[in-house]
């Protein structure tokens, strides 16, 4: 069982001016001779982590890691204005050219694998390789099914809590009936991260962040709990997440699967894991069989959470192989 490289500290960090009154956090980590790649986190909203540059040997990669526009480090924190999907696959060319780097490597999870996806389809030429974790597409299917059209067959106990605190909410802002339809979930969070008063706010950020915890760490030992979470960073984390989710993530149904054919012919590596009941294996499994080139790694104990350890095991693995294939290239 692999586990995840030594820790190690960037030789370079920053923040990058990228326009709109917008800058992203950068790191560039490991070896400057090393293969490049760049590593997209999920959310939308959640920003890097330290550990996230553990996947990579530093000894063969180059390792850049950024913070996604109003997410983590990057500023102004949990800002939605000139916040789209366009933007931010802008500002991956954006430092790409900042950092002299002419290819590389891709590696996403979860809507980072989204974003890959998308950079790969419209940068073909830019890509050394794709990493995938728990694809996420982005479709309508997709995003609904943590929104009443599926996981709460499986959570009937969590799903009845939110249900209340949904309930709770569209009675203060005075939508009687509310009806629970995916898109009302989403515009209903939505509003109520946007009001004047301070108490619909948290308790609307608490209600989605809750949900969604407990979803994503059920295979996980212990209760989640949302103790300790900042409640600033719970609101704007969520409020990018809604604000993507409430515009189909800036593009069309099914526009991922429906342009896969022009992602180059490079190494894929794609894994996912069974028990993900966030971003169901059906969406990585059709990326597969779109692009006849790729390898699916189907972890049989596993769920959606990048830290998990036989998630970490299969990653490393992943990044250690498609270093092999693609040093001989280079």
């Amino acid at each position: 069982m692999r586990e995840l490289y030594p820790e190690i500290e960037p030789v370079e960090a920053g923040l990058l001016d990228v326009g709109d009154g917008h800058r992203i956090h950068y790191e560039d980590c490991g070896s400057r001779d090393g293969i490049p790649v760049i590593f997209l986190h999920g959310g939308p909203g959640s920003g890097a982590k330290p550990q996230h540059r553990q996947l990579f040997d530093p000894a063969r990669y180059r390792i850049i890691i950024f913070d996604q526009r109003g997410s983590g480090r990057s500023e102004p924190f949990g800002r939605l204005e000139a916040n789209t999907t366009q933007h931010l696959l802008a500002d991956m060319e954006t430092l790409r050219e900042r950092l002299g780097i002419d290819r590389w490597l891709v590696h996403g999870g979860s809507w980072g694998a989204t974003l890959a996806l998308l950079y790969a389809e419209t940068y073909p030429q830019k890509l050394l390789g794709l990493v995938l974790r728990g694809t996420f597409l982005a479709r309508a299917q997709d995003y609904q099914f943590l929104l009443g059209r599926g996981a709460e067959r499986f959570f009937p106990e969590y799903w009845d809590d939110f249900r209340q605190e949904l309930i709770d909410l569209a009675e203060v802002r005075g939508h009687s009936g509310f009806d629970m339809r995916p898109e009302a979930i989403v515009q209903l969070l939505h509003e109520s991260l946007g009001a004047d008063e301070a108490d619909q706010v948290e308790k609307a950020a608490r209600a989605w962040a809750w949900w969604t915890g407990r979803v994503v760490t059920y295979t996980l030992n212990g209760e989640f709990s949302l103790d300790g979470f900042d409640a600033d960073k719970l609101v704007k984390s969520g409020g990018i997440e809604l604000h993507y989710a409430r515009n189909a993530y800036f593009i069309e149904d099914n526009q991922i699967l429906a342009n896969i054919g022009r992602v180059p012919n490079v190494p894929v590596r794609i894994i996912h894991g069974r028990r993900d009941m966030i971003c169901t294996l059906s969406a990585s499994w059709a990326v597969h069989r779109a692009l006849p080139q790729s390898e699916l790694k189907v972890l049989e104990d596993a769920g959606h959470l990048g830290g998990e350890p036989a998630m970490i095991n299969a990653l490393v693995k992943a990044s250690d192989w498609m270093a092999d294939q693609i040093e001989p290239a280079n």
